[in-house]
């Protein structure tokens, strides 16, 4: 019997139990969509983490004050944490830190900064937004933003600021222009540079800074920006900054008082986070596929059942086991293949009404991305499952006897 002739055959099933088909279709719509929506998530998050930690720099050290000895949840535990509250004292970053680190000579520049929360007027609206203070000397050197309009600061700036591009656009009831004037906590500050990004953040000299941010102490740094000049050797040298601040601090590895981090380092660990996590999430909505699964298994018996003595006739006129076989298998991969287009459409639209629904908080605030691989895979899988419930039923229907199947009543 010609493929044509069997397809024919698998079709007019389906369409002869509408019912039951577009039942057990069903259950493979929920299925496939579910994981449509959830990997669609996955790549959502993982394309946002790569727009904030991929543009870092790999050749970029952050070093702040503070060190936690608990398991932190995008790491290992130890280096690189950030619990301010693990040590006895709250230590601080100073110009002995700076002077240490000028003695490495694998450091290409480094960045000294603060920041804090500060509130904003513009036009009579006032509105609170992320201040830093950063050396403006070396800032554009070391910083991976880029300028979408006006310049970076400068060293011989003082009462100038470079803003981010949402503030400047949509925070306030007016957009924000070149050299407009706006109020920082009482002071005036004058524009000229609007970032490239989607940020609310405000730059400015890191002098002018400790005078706005009154709790922030001359000479005391929140954070110190470094740029080293061989990204491959990041790993030494960190070792390296870390081996010669434990010196000048005169702490050990159980009592040190700061921490160094990475974007590198950051985007890995938090890439295997997300990549477990998606895993465990998709394990989750792929039990709805294995309960489609039941029902493809379930609607195929069924038909066997019921075409017991259809097989019989067949098989007196001719027909061979491996054609029986091939009309069941079909039939159950064109209930497993439309279940999954229309999951994937169902899935496709649901992970796009997901940040919608849920405010764009949590784990999608970076919105979800539904991919082609996703989409390649769900198909896939929707029609294995399809042809893997229906062989056992498929099989049984075609090892019948002719004559034991026109006696079926």
């Amino acid at each position: 019997m010609k493929l044509i002739k069997c397809l024919k055959h698998a079709f007019g099933m389906v369409l002869h139990s509408r019912l039951r088909s577009w039942l057990t279709i069903l259950g493979i719509v929920i299925g496939v969509a579910s994981v449509i929506a959830i990997m669609s998530i996955g790549s959502g998050m993982q394309e946002n983490m790569n727009e904030h930690l991929g543009g870092l720099g790999g050749d970029i050290i952050t070093l702040s004050a503070g060190f936690s000895r608990g398991t932190r949840m995008f790491g290992p535990p130890g280096e690189n944490s950030m619990g301010s509250g693990a040590t006895e004292e709250d230590p601080v970053l100073e110009r002995t830190d700076t002077q240490t680190l000028r003695g490495i000579p694998d450091i290409e520049a480094f960045d000294t900064q603060i920041s804090g929360t500060v509130k904003v007027s513009y036009l009579g609206k006032s509105g609170s937004v992320r201040l830093t203070g950063v050396d403006q000397k070396v800032w554009s050197r070391i910083t991976t933003s880029e300028i979408k309009e006006g310049r970076m600061l400068d060293s011989a700036d003082q009462n100038v600021i470079v803003i981010g591009s949402n503030i400047a656009e949509s925070y306030f009831d007016k957009p924000i222009g070149l050299n407009q004037m706006i109020t920082i906590e009482e002071n005036v500050f004058r524009v000229v540079g609007i970032l490239d990004d989607s940020s609310t953040s405000i730059y400015m000299p890191i002098q002018m800074a400790y005078q706005v941010l009154d709790d922030k102490e001359n000479g005391v740094y929140d954070s110190i920006i470094i740029k080293i000049k061989n990204e491959d050797e990041l790993e030494a040298v960190m070792e390296k900054i870390k081996q010669r601040l434990m010196i000048v601090r005169h702490v050990t590895e159980k009592t040190k008082d700061f921490s160094l981090s990475s974007s590198k380092q950051m985007q890995e660990t938090r890439a295997e986070m997300m990549s477990s996590m998606n895993s465990f999430l998709i394990a989750i909505a792929a039990v709805s596929l294995i309960v489609g699964a039941v029902g493809v298994a379930n609607t195929m018996f069924t038909s066997v059942l019921e075409k017991t003595k259809e097989i019989g006739i067949m098989k007196a006129i001719g027909a061979r086991n491996k054609d029986i076989l091939s009309i069941f298998l079909l039939n159950s991969a064109l209930i497993g293949l439309v279940g999954g287009l229309l999951g994937i459409i169902f899935g496709t639209f649901l992970s796009g009404t997901l940040p919608a629904l849920m405010g764009e908080v949590g784990m999608i605030r970076g919105g979800t991305l539904v991919t082609a691989k996703s989409v390649i895979i769900a198909l896939l899988v929707s029609v294995s499952i399809g042809i893997i419930a229906g062989f056992i039923p498929a099989y049984q229907a075609s090892r019948l006897k002719p004559v034991d199947a026109l006696r079926y009543e």
